[in-house]
C-alpha cells in the first residue's frame, strides 16, 4: 500500500496537490481539496529537519488546520497517512485519527469517524486500503483494517477487519457478499 512508504517516494507536493484537484469533482470550489492541501503541506513538513522553519511551518500549519475544521468540518491531522488522489465527496463531520492510514484512491463522504475505541490506546487507528468506498455517517474504530477495494454502506459502524473485495454494512457491520466485478487473484 503506497500510503505507508515515506515521503522520500512519494511525489512532490505540486504533483499531488494537482492530483488532489483533478480528484475533487467541484475542482477549487471543493472543500475537500482545501483540507488536502492544508494537510499535504502540514504532512510534508514533517520530513524537514527540525529547527525553527519547521517551527513556523507547524504554527501555519495549525492555524491552517484550525480554519478548516471550523469552515468545512473535516479534521485531517499532519500525522495521518494518506495516500494519493483521496476524493472527499462532502464535507462536513469527518474526524479522522492521528495514527489512521487511507490508501490510494479512495472516496470518503460526510459525517466519516477513523478512530479509536478505547482512551488506553490512542493510537489504535484505522488502515484503509487502496480503491475503498466509504458512505456517508461511517464510523471505523480501532485498529481494524479495511481491505482493498472493500465498500463501506451509509451508516455502518466498523468494529472488525474487512476482506479485500468486501461489501459491509450495518451496525455493526458485517459483510454482505464479496465484489465480483474485481479481477480474481491466481
Amino acid at each position: 500500500m503506497e500510503a505507508r512508504k515515506s515521503s522520500r517516494t512519494m511525489p512532490g507536493l505540486r504533483a499531488l496537490l494537482r492530483e488532489d484537484l483533478r480528484t475533487q469533482r467541484e475542482g477549487w470550489l471543493s472543500q475537500g481539496f482545501w483540507a488536502l492541501a492544508v494537510y499535504r503541506i502540514g504532512h510534508r513538513r514533517l520530513s524537514l529537519p527540525r529547527g525553527i522553519r519547521r517551527k513556523l511551518l507547524g504554527v501555519f500549519s495549525q492555524l491552517g488546520r484550525k480554519w478548516i475544521e471550523v469552515t468545512t468540518g473535516i479534521s485531517l491531522p499532519e500525522g495521518v497517512q494518506v495516500g494519493r488522489r483521496l476524493a472527499i465527496e462532502h464535507f462536513g463531520g469527518i474526524m479522522i485519527n492521528n495514527a489512521a492510514v487511507i490508501g490510494d484512491d479512495c472516496r470518503i463522504r460526510h459525517g466519516l469517524t477513523l478512530g479509536n475505541r478505547e482512551d488506553q490506546y490512542p493510537h489504535d487507528a484505522p488502515t484503509i486500503g487502496d480503491r475503498v468506498q466509504i458512505g456517508a455517517q461511517v464510523s471505523i474504530l480501532g485498529k481494524v483494517t479495511v481491505g482493498d477495494d472493500a465498500i463501506i454502506g451509509a451508516h455502518s459502524l466498523v468494529l472488525h477487519d474487512v476482506p479485500p473485495g468486501a461489501i459491509v454494512a450495518g451496525v455493526p457491520a458485517r459483510v454482505l457478499r464479496l465484489r465480483d466485478d474485481l479481477p480474481r487473484q491466481p
